[in-house]
């Protein structure tokens, strides 16, 4: 696909794929378009699934001075007007863009899968300036080591935090590894992005989209319980609970499983999804 241009400028890059009506996928931190292909391949059959590639990453413009989740929003609108699309996912992060954008406009469908949103502190971003700091010293495993406790993806209390840096230093040797070590200073400006759009969720009820909110049983404490409680603020929203499945289900750990609730939902009446 050409290279798409946002509102500000910036170019977007965006991997195709698949036929029929349009979804734009938006991509979680430390994730890019690639880490999507087997959930594109997997929806191909009834979608042409169009993956952006965010800003900072691979061949899209950098964040640019002027960063927010409103540059994200307006990034995956750029793609749904030049795609044509009217259905949206977001993973993580890119839920929270996904949320934003439906404060935008009206979508035909909206799926979010573990949207990193906090409501009343249950974001804690406390750990935040310890993290830039050892980004700034070239401390990379330790900064991932403290990325994966601070978010809870790591069970704090049973390894001490050396340990962590030591499993984040092998992690990060990998090829994929050094992939997410590339993306990891694209993290802080997205968590502050997280913390300071914490509120009560009333702005979230002016999403009139037919939603549908996803979580994992094994993700941490804090996204888990966000959930529920986000499908309670927007009118037509549904929330699934899938007891099996994790954080990085839609990129890493079960792609499958994920499409396929997606496409249950994409291909339920309109009646019905309100």
């Amino acid at each position: 696909m050409p290279t798409i241009i946002s509102a500000d400028g910036t170019r977007l890059d965006v991997t195709s794929t698949g036929s029929g009506p349009g979804l734009v996928v938006i991509p979680g931190s430390l994730r890019r378009s690639h880490h999507y292909r087997r959930l594109a391949e997997s929806l191909a059959d009834s979608r042409t699934v169009h993956v952006i590639e965010r800003r900072g990453r691979g061949d899209s413009g950098p964040p640019g001075p002027g960063y927010s989740i409103d540059r994200e929003a307006e990034d995956a609108v750029a793609v749904l007007d030049a795609t044509g699309s009217a259905e949206l996912f977001g993973h993580s992060y890119g839920g929270l863009a996904g949320l934003h954008v439906a404060l935008r406009r009206d979508l035909r469908r909206l799926v979010v899968y573990e949207p990193g949103v906090s409501l009343d502190g249950s974001f804690d971003p406390t750990f935040l300036p310890a993290f830039e700091r050892r980004l700034e010293r070239g401390r990379a495993a330790g900064a991932m080591a403290m990325f994966l406790s601070g978010l809870g993806f790591a069970p704090v209390g049973v390894l001490p935090l050396p340990a962590y840096t030591a499993f984040a230093w092998f992690l990060l040797q990998t090829p994929q590894g050094r992939e997410t070590r590339d993306l990891l200073p694209t993290v802080p400006a997205e968590l502050r992005e997280t913390a300071g759009l914490d509120s009560d969720g009333g702005r979230y009820a002016a999403i009139t989209s037919p939603t549908l909110i996803v979580a994992g049983g094994r993700s941490p404490d804090w996204l888990r319980r966000v959930q529920p409680r986000l499908a309670e603020l927007i009118p037509h929203a549904r929330y699934v609970l899938m007891p099996e499945l994790d954080h990085n289900a839609p990129d890493e750990s079960a792609p499958a499983a994920v499409a396929d609730l997606v496409r249950a939902f994409l291909t339920t009446d309109d009646a019905e999804a309100r």
